[in-house]
């Protein structure tokens, strides 16, 4: 079973870059929340993103500091 990640592992995934990225746009409570046009704060988003994983944008990619988000197979290949 996948717990998904905690807020910890989520906050230091997520460091100083922008959270929204973070967000799974395609996800059933993103769209239900309007969250596009209103987004959550960032502690608000982290607590959601804890409680619901499926509201992490997939797949990503984690090398060291760098942080990869969807699927392209040329920037894939430059952190394998």
């Amino acid at each position: 079973m996948n717990k998904g990640l905690s807020k910890a592992e989520i906050e230091a995934l997520i460091g100083d870059r922008d959270y929204k990225l973070f967000l799974n746009t395609k996800n059933e409570l993103y769209r239900e929340r309007g969250m596009k046009q209103n987004p959550p704060s960032r502690a608000e988003a982290i607590d959601l993103m804890a409680a619901h994983p499926n509201l992490i944008r997939r797949p990503l990619f984690v090398k060291g500091k760098k942080v990869l988000f969807g699927f392209n197979a040329d920037e894939v290949k430059t952190i394998l």
